[in-house]
């Protein structure tokens, strides 16, 4: 299934979000609503409320609060994004510059604190704590998986258990508040929500999953350069199986490359080959699916319907990306 295929049992709801969205970023102040209309204007496939509408329109139909639930997934992921860039020194995201780049950290940081209280204040002028309450849940738990990961890239020592709490605190939390606030916005079943946050759970680990394999392609199509987790001294599940198989001249040397040369592009290179011809790609490919194979179990407990089955399309589609 193509996206619009996808979007279709929602594409009237999609449609009227965009709208809302956009009201939901509006400013008063100039630059403010310069920059967020820039936002606006790069954004990407929008998978994030598909994700919130496709669960709504499995239980019921389309209510106000899934939208509300949509618009403050998307300020609160924005928020966190450009935010990230400022951190990580960005002055690029896929393939547009970076708000940093543009207006410089300061003006940054500020907008990612504006797009964070216009969330806050969507759910609580609306009464909404219910979904506030799954989605800031989500964003603690990006924090924290996202500062593990620096602790453990600084020390090289992430195993693969290691690597699946971070992935699951850093992406797949926010898949699962994608999820759970959809199936909240529509109903109060606390059984229906809490399946459909596992769900996410399952979509994002094999979404991030896909993600790292990335790292370890040539072309150019795909979001962010190749090599640029190696760089950055994240071990990836490829590397992470890798490094468990090979013998410890070959562990000593990745190791060492990662510390002292990974922006050596030539050495990186390297150790992207020895990834590949290990089979840490294949092993990455069958853990992602494994992934999969989990979320379409919950999802087959569920009534069929043309919202159910764009919803596996969507599931599908994140694994079968090409960036």
């Amino acid at each position: 299934m193509t996206v619009e295929d996808i979007k279709r049992p929602v594409k009237e709801e999609m449609a009227l979000f965009e709208k809302k969205f956009k009201s939901a970023m509006k400013s008063d102040v100039a630059l403010l609503d310069k920059i967020t209309h820039y936002i606006i204007k790069r954004k990407g496939k929008q998978l994030r409320p598909l994700f919130v509408f496709l669960t709504a329109k499995m239980f019921g139909p389309v209510q106000e609060g899934t939208y509300t639930a949509a618009s403050l997934i998307e300020l609160l992921h924005t928020a966190t994004l450009v935010h990230d860039d400022v951190v990580d020194d960005a002055f690029e995201r896929r393939g547009f510059l970076s708000i940093n780049a543009l207006w410089k950290n300061k003006i940054a940081v500020l907008v990612g604190d504006f797009l964070l209280s216009q969330g806050l204040l969507l759910t609580t002028s609306e009464n909404r704590i219910d979904l506030l309450n799954i989605v800031t849940k989500a964003v603690k738990s990006m924090s924290e998986g996202e500062l593990l990961q620096m602790e453990k890239s600084r020390k090289m020592d992430i195993t693969e258990d290691v690597y699946y709490k971070i992935i699951e605190q850093k992406t797949a939390s926010l898949v699962a508040a994608c999820c759970g606030t959809g199936a909240c916005s529509v109903t109060d079943n606390q059984d229906i929500i809490a399946t459909m946050e596992k769900v996410g759970v399952y979509v994002g680990m094999a979404f991030q999953i896909k993600d790292d394999i990335f790292d370890y392609g040539f072309s150019k199509d795909i979001g962010k350069p190749t090599g640029i987790d190696i760089k950055e001294r994240k071990l990836t599940l490829p590397l992470i199986h890798v490094l468990q198989k090979v013998d410890k001249n070959s562990k000593r040397m990745i190791i060492n490359t990662i510390k002292r040369d990974k922006q050596d592009p030539v050495k990186v290179n390297k150790i992207i080959s020895i990834v590949i011809e290990n089979g840490g790609i294949q092993y990455a490919e069958n853990k992602m699916h494994e992934y999969k194979n989990l979320a379409l179990r919950e999802l087959d407990q569920l009534p069929n319907s043309p919202a159910k089955e764009s919803f596996i399309g969507l599931i599908h589609y994140s694994i079968n990306r090409k960036k």
